[in-house]
């Protein structure tokens, strides 16, 4: 059998925060600010974790930790744009080589985007920056799929 990685066991004990913190909780902005400060604080080397929702055509900024971000997202720009049009993980290892990206913080090198759904439709992504380049791998992107999909199936998505 092969020894678990330190990485992978860091997103066991996430996801283990995250199900015991959202349990029992339906409102979606209350669980999506959790979530964003478990994440934004419980990962190394992140400058921004937070959630756009999907709102008449666009992405609109959710609750979220870090610097100050970009308010509305049009679907045909970003990281988070192409989340959404493709409905898949966007992992980018130099945020400034991908074709439209927006520049929200200078600072930002690296990120990955995660939709989110309700009734098999994006309503959300799940979206984290690191100043540091190539930051997330693989093993990022499993762990984050995991929370991703624990946030997902906490919030009751109504109202928004």
């Amino acid at each position: 059998m092969e020894p678990i990685s330190p990485k992978i066991r860091h997103y066991d004990t996430l996801c283990a925060q995250l199900e015991s913190l959202l349990a029992g909780e339906r409102d979606t902005v209350a669980n999506l600010a959790n979530a964003a400060a478990v994440l934004y604080h419980g990962l190394p080397d992140l400058n921004w974790a937070g959630f756009y929702l999907v709102k008449e055509g666009e992405l609109v900024l959710g609750p979220f930790q870090g610097h100050v971000a970009c308010v509305r997202i049009p679907f045909d720009r970003g990281v988070c744009g192409a989340a959404v049009r493709e409905d898949r993980v966007q992992r980018v290892a130099d945020v400034h080589a991908f074709p439209g990206h927006i520049a929200c913080d200078c600072a930002s090198n690296a990120e990955i985007v995660l939709p989110l759904h309700c009734q098999g439709q994006v309503a959300a992504v799940m979206d984290i920056d690191s100043p540091i380049p190539d930051r997330f791998d693989e093993e990022d992107q499993s762990g984050l799929e995991r929370c991703a999909r624990i946030v997902e199936a906490a919030c009751g998505w109504v109202g928004l």
